[in-house]
């Protein structure tokens, strides 16, 4: 079983690194992409636990980039050894984006009547505090039932302490991905804002060179409509459950919502024969 996208609680998971690949074992994963946002953390720090478990191991990662003033996600797989030094050093300043984001995220939720500070989340999030970390306080103090109504109700991008987060251009996070050697992937299109095969040549114009056809989000219509975009414009294809763990219960690592993710085995081959 394969699955390309996932997340650990060095981003905005609730797994381990080294739970994660236990997951893996568990839900018959052999093939695991860590897509962590902005962050290699997680892989890097999956990667002995993965060798031990005889799990492949797929090097990855989610950006947030902006495009028509809306945020899109990118995944980026494959970089190579000798791009990623200067990558990593680039994401240095998505990370520290993220962290003004957070405190005027904390400033936010105070004036909602919530006594939750940067550094508490901090606490549980490390250097890459995101909103799943102010959900679990939030819980915790009796604020919300539960983390998905500190998220429908406060923090999704259309909730009332949502606060904009300062992103580079899609054009230019496509660019970082492809200058160090790697496959630049459209995240789970069905959530752009948008007709995607509209924005398409766009897109491609600007070296995007994959989609995500297979997703926890997407029915068979949508698969079916990002596989035969694919086939057009010659790109790549990634597939994955978007695996966060407790954060979103539903989705499941390898199968996806109610079973709804398969991806067919020879989706590795074809990303691995670069040309």
């Amino acid at each position: 079983m394969i699955d390309l996208h996932s997340h650990t609680n060095e981003s905005d998971g609730t797994c381990s690194p080294a739970q994660l690949i236990a997951e893996a074992v568990r839900a018959g994963v052999k093939v695991l992409g860590i897509t962590d946002h902005d962050t290699f953390a997680g892989y890097d720090r999956a990667l002995p636990a993965a060798a031990e478990a005889g799990v492949e191991l797929i090097c990855g990662i989610e950006l947030s980039t902006e495009l028509y003033g809306h945020s899109v996600h990118l995944l980026g797989y494959f970089l190579a050894a000798e791009g990623l030094a200067e990558f990593r050093h680039w994401i240095l300043d998505l990370q520290a984006s993220r962290r003004e984001r957070n405190v005027r995220l904390a400033a936010r939720l105070r004036e909602l009547g919530f006594a939750i500070t940067v550094e508490e989340a901090e606490a549980r999030g490390r250097g890459m505090t995101g909103r799943p970390h102010f959900a679990q306080i939030m819980v915790e103090k009796g604020y919300v039932a539960n983390l998905r109504q500190a998220f429908d109700e406060y923090l999704d991008e259309s909730a009332k302490g949502y606060v904009y987060r300062r992103e580079p251009q899609l054009a230019e996070g496509v660019e970082k991905i492809r200058h160090a050697g790697g496959i630049a992937s459209l995240a789970h299109p069905v959530r752009v804002n948008g007709d995607v095969a509209s924005l398409m040549p766009e897109l491609c114009r600007a070296g995007l060179n994959a989609i995500e056809a297979y997703h926890s989000d997407h029915g068979p219509m949508e698969t079916d409509l990002y596989l035969g975009l694919a086939r057009r414009y010659g790109l790549k294809v990634t597939g994955g459950s978007d695996f966060h763990g407790a954060v979103k219960p539903g989705v499941l690592l390898g199968t996806g919502c109610a079973g709804n993710l398969r991806i067919p085995p020879g989706l590795m081959e074809r990303l691995r024969a670069r040309e």
